[in-house]
């Protein structure tokens, strides 16, 4: 079995998704607008986030957002939280974080050979979030989808997706784009091999 690795984001139309599920998600760095997502509540991109949750087998989390998940998830009682709450999570950080939340498990510091061993004893493995820890998923290429949800809201600061400094890379459009009735647009990509090319635009 060679387990697939999806990596879940909202953003925002400039790219930013810092804190899109609550005001005190993650301040950090004096973010001001926690919470940008509450004002697009769209069935038809919250059934296609669903869908992914549904079939998930593991959770990959960065620090910041396994403490935020582990401080929330296990008082709920919805069909998310029995999913997030059921399967096993992994912690990628390089400090020591208080894995009370019951399943986790804190990855060592060969990133890429556990990850990859996460991927022979799972088959659906999420990345929800995450922002920092993705940045070195994206740079070795670590994924098998990433998928953003482009929500018609401009920020202008706070952690992107892509920010200054990103890793060059190449990714490939998996499926036509969907689109919601509020106007949020689902994304979806795969890694794509080589390097960066350029060229002259034609007449």
């Amino acid at each position: 079995m060679t387990g697939r690795i999806y990596i879940d984001l909202f953003t925002s139309l400039d790219g930013v998704a810092q804190a899109p599920g609550g005001r005190d998600e993650d301040p950090s760095h004096d973010f001001p607008y926690g919470g940008w997502q509450a004002p697009f509540p769209d069935e038809t991109i919250g059934a296609s986030v669903w869908e992914g949750i549904s079939e998930l087998d593991a959770l990959l989390l960065g620090r910041r957002t396994y403490d935020i998940f582990a401080a929330y998830w296990p008082q709920q009682s919805h069909r998310i939280a029995d999913v997030f709450n059921r399967v096993p999570k992994y912690v990628a950080s390089r400090g020591l974080p208080t894995l009370e939340w019951e399943g986790t498990s804190q990855l060592g510091m060969d990133l890429v050979r556990e990850v990859e061993e996460l991927r022979e004893r799972h088959e659906s493995i999420h990345v929800i979030g995450s922002v920092d820890f993705v940045q070195t998923l994206l740079k070795e290429q670590l994924f098998d989808v990433l998928t953003l949800w482009v929500h018609p809201v401009v920020l202008g600061q706070g952690k992107k997706v892509f920010p200054e400094g990103a890793h060059p890379a190449n990714v490939t459009l998996l499926e036509p784009a969907i689109t919601g009735p509020l106007g949020v647009v689902q994304l979806r990509y795969g890694p794509k091999p080589g390097d960066v090319q350029t060229g002259e635009v034609e007449d």
